[in-house]
């Protein structure tokens, strides 16, 4: 059995990996993607590359701490199956990945690409202004021109190479008709370039290379500090692909064949082995076992399955090997099915305007225009298209759309920070926006608001002999109930009785002898007890009436306090689960929560979800499961918890690092100051325009003017982004 309750946890250590079945040649070797949602430092890195390493059949083990993941090379006879186990004996959960979906994720080449272009705009500008520095000492004629002159060879294929990105964005956004932040930006870096060849081909005084290079920079900088901020999002519907069985055991006239989960098709039959997960959607045909649906669905206890009973893939099998007859194979399963769900809402939240991109819509044209007429002005009053064409890239460079571009990323980097300090990871370069505006947080239950691991409550209303009893019979199993049952046990100091024979019958329980006299733990109906409106386990004992052990599901530590900081805050929190009615009540009124919705479907989620943001909601969303994926995305802000499965982590925008959830609740007021500070960071660049401007306009802004205007301008910026920390 299993002790996944949460549907955080999903190790799946009955997912059995090989080689893909060679065409020709026999391979060498092999490789093994396995997620690591538990690793959070170098420690951990070097302790699994290191268990790994030692194991017979690993030629090469490496771990990515961003991804949390381990890619192994390996023999071809190694499988997932035999590593897992290995980890978790040294205290890491880990589920295998498809290796093959996961291709899109490997790299950090964007990053790259950003940071090699940022060097080289500021080592060119470096150069660039201590030419100028000569110019404005009072260099004259051929000396002048020559600075000049090699200037431009420094500025023209530094700013070709590094302002790639502005030239990009601005032409993807001219060609459908709209103008975005970059499009003054690569107007102003062009006009700066064409009058300073211009100036320099004519021996003329002044030139702007160096303002089109620091203009560059700066705007880089911004850049490459929003990409940093988004560095983990990935695509949480090729995360839910790659968790899909790579491989499966098929039964042709009785025999076992392992084959590729591609190759199945409908009406075969499989058999799923203890700790599996399904491959495929089915119908049981033969076997007994519980079903581990937490993933899935947020049930906190496992299912009984017995013939007959319909199963979906992803699905945990715990205790009993089954049969199952496929109903619907890879694009048809409900697991695939979730995956699209989740790629059409996180499609929906791409329509978000940040506040950088409504800046743009006013900003863009009024600069073009205030620079038009500059051109047309001076055009008309001296009749000198070089004196005119000079004043209008002035008046371009000077109202600064450096400032305006580093507004959003300074903030949002320093208050990343803030909330990283307090156990918060932002993923999302417009989280914080959307924080901000919340009004309505919903929350799931199992693996949020709690643990999603069950907690004997009773324990002292049992006689010592029926806990030593009872401990012997939880022992042997691994359900979460017997799990529970005999941590307590053990923490109370309680030994286990000497029961012989000692069995466990999947679906139902474990059986033994003791004195002669059969002993049962498990359900209900099996030992005789009668059925609870809470989680419960029966001991059944000769001659006596059997007795209950109860259990709850523990609260996860600062869920209250994140609830009740909302309901103070006047937010609306609603509580939605795929649990039980009873259970999903019970925490309800002990967290004060008036809205709950019980056994919700992961497209119930998603719809509720859309729903209330239909009505006008700006709803937060906080889950952690499989089954939390689509509404994650499709709220207008998501979190989930680090031990949240890796696509709920994905689909969110802010990850929760620790255990305790109190953090929630201040984020939120993080949110509100950093989205205060953009639009005081738009406030500043604007006040700057105004009294840099009219300087422009009047012909009195020299390159030197206006690249300190400019870099003024960007570094108060970047001082009152830091006030947040």
């Amino acid at each position: 059995m299993s002790t996944q309750m949460s549907s955080g946890t999903a190790a799946c250590p009955g997912c059995i990996a090989a080689p893909a079945e060679p065409a020709r040649p026999i391979p060498q070797e092999v490789q093994i993607a396995l997620s690591l949602p538990g690793i959070h430092c170098s420690a951990c890195i070097a302790t699994v590359e290191r268990e790994l390493n030692a194991q017979p059949g690993v030629e090469d083990a490496r771990v990515n701490l961003t991804l949390k993941r381990a890619m192994v090379k390996a023999a071809p006879d190694l499988r997932a199956a035999d590593l897992i186990p290995v980890l978790e004996r040294a205290g890491f959960e880990a589920h295998e990945l498809d290796p093959g979906s996961l291709s899109a994720t490997q790299s950090d080449k964007a990053g790259r690409d950003l940071l090699m272009r940022l060097a080289v705009a500021g080592f060119a500008s470096m150069n660039v202004m201590l030419l100028s520095v000569s110019v404005w000492s009072g260099a004259t004629d051929a000396t002048r021109d020559m600075f000049h002159w090699i200037s431009a060879a420094i500025a023209l294929p530094a700013i070709a190479f590094s302002a790639q990105p502005f030239f990009a964005n601005a032409w993807s956004a001219l060609r459908v008709g709209r103008l975005n932040m970059d499009v003054p930006i690569v107007l102003a870096i062009l006009l700066a370039l064409a009058t300073s060849l211009w100036e320099t081909a004519l021996s003329g005084e002044h030139a702007y290379f160096d303002a089109a290079l620091t203009l560059t920079f700066f705007l880089l900088a911004g850049r490459y500090l929003d990409y940093r901020t988004r560095a983990a999002a990935r695509s949480a519907a090729e995360e839910l692909t790659a968790l899909e069985v790579p491989r499966a055991i098929r039964l042709a006239d009785g025999q076992e064949v392992e084959v590729p989960v591609a190759t199945l098709s409908v009406g075969d039959l499989i058999l799923v082995r203890p700790g599996g997960r399904m491959p495929v959607d089915g119908e049981i045909v033969s076997g007994q076992s519980e079903l581990d649906r937490s993933l899935l669905t947020g049930e906190t206890l496992p299912v009984f399955a017995e013939t007959g009973l319909t199963v979906s893939a992803g699905e945990v099998n715990l205790t009993g090997p089954l049969t199952v007859r496929a109903t619907a194979v890879g694009e048809d399963t409900s697991l695939h099915r979730m995956a699209d769900l989740v790629a059409i809402a996180e499609s929906g939240r791409s329509r978000y305007t940040s506040l950088a991109d409504k800046a743009a819509k006013l900003y863009a044209p009024g600069v073009h225009i205030l620079s038009a007429l500059s051109f047309l002005g001076w055009y008309i009053y001296s009749g000198d298209i070089r004196t005119a064409l000079n004043i209008a890239a002035a008046v371009l460079i000077i109202t600064c759309p450096c400032a305006l571009g580093l507004a959003v990323p300074a903030v949002t980097t320093a208050a990343s920070g803030r909330l990283f300090r307090k156990g918060m990871l932002i993923k999302h370069a417009t989280a914080l926006e959307r924080l901000a505006e919340v009004d309505t947080v919903v929350f799931d239950k199992t693996g949020t608001l709690t643990s999603g691991t069950p907690e004997l409550t009773n324990l002292a209303d049992h006689a010592p002999g029926d806990l030593e009893i009872a401990l012997a019979l939880a022992e042997v199993s691994s359900h979460p109930l017997s799990v529970a049952l005999a941590q307590a046990a053990r923490q109370a100091g309680v030994t286990p009785a000497n029961v012989e024979g000692i069995s466990e019958v999947p679906g139902y329980g474990t059986e033994g002898i003791f004195q002669d006299h059969p002993v049962r733990l498990g359900r209900a109906e099996w030992t005789g007890g009668q059925e609870a409106e809470q989680t419960a386990a029966w001991l059944s004992l000769a001659g006596r009436a059997p007795s209950v052990f109860l259990f709850s599901d523990t609260l996860r530590a600062g869920a209250a306090e994140a609830v009740q900081a909302f309901r103070d805050e006047g937010k609306k929190v609603i509580l939605i689960s795929g649990d039980t009615q009873g259970a999903v009540e019970m925490l309800a009124g002990k967290l004060g929560i008036e809205t709950w919705i019980a056994q919700a479907l992961p497209q119930d989620k998603a719809t509720h979800v859309q729903s209330l943001r239909d009505q006008g909601c700006h709803v937060l969303m906080v889950g952690d499961g499989l089954n939390d994926t689509a509404a994650l995305a499709a709220a207008h802000v998501s979190i989930s918890p680090a031990s949240a499965l890796d696509a709920a982590r994905v689909a969110s925008d802010i990850v929760l690092l620790g255990n305790d959830m109190s953090p929630i609740a201040g984020a939120c007021d993080t949110a509100v100051k950093a989205t205060k500070r953009i639009r005081e960071n738009f406030r500043i660049a604007t006040i700057y325009n105004i009294i840099a401007v009219p300087l422009a306009v009047a012909g009195l802004a020299t390159p030197l003017i206006a690249a300190l205007a400019m870099s003024t301008s960007s570094i108060t910026v970047s001082l009152n982004a830091l006030r947040l920390r």
